[in-house]
């Protein structure tokens, strides 16, 4: 059994599969997935799992170099922008698009993770570093 934080084996090969620059998305319930693009959906119900917690176990397997998020995040969810803030680096870049632009990159995601977050714009994309 693994003994690290993140358990779940699907979203574990995922990033152990991530290259430098690979693109993973960490989704509330209502973004559109792009057919033919991966989708791993753990949403149980409403708030569960969180956007947050996800994306606080993934960061803890995942070297990430740039994030992207919605600009509209800051207007409508300042409270989300603020908590993704202090969860990243601050050597990480951090990247604002419009939604429509943030939805147009995830048809390159590797793949995408939906959660049950019922936030508005809690969404993020995560680009793989390196760690060397």
């Amino acid at each position: 059994m693994k003994k690290t934080q993140l358990i779940h084996s699907e979203i574990s090969a995922v990033i152990a599969e991530m290259g430098h620059t690979d693109m993973l998305v960490i989704a509330d319930g209502g973004l559109p997935i792009p057919k033919g693009v991966k989708k791993i959906d753990i949403a149980l119900t409403a708030g569960i799992p969180s956007f947050l917690d996800t994306l606080y176990t993934i960061l803890s397997e995942l070297k990430v170099e740039e994030i992207v998020i919605a600009k509209e995040m800051l207007e409508i969810s300042p409270h989300l922008y603020e908590k993704i803030k202090a969860l990243v680096n601050e050597e990480v870049k951090i990247s604002k698009v419009s939604h429509e632009a943030f939805k147009g990159l995830t048809i390159d995601a590797k793949t995408i993770i939906r959660t049950g977050e019922f936030t508005p714009y809690a969404n993020i994309i995560l680009k793989s570093g390196v760690v060397f």
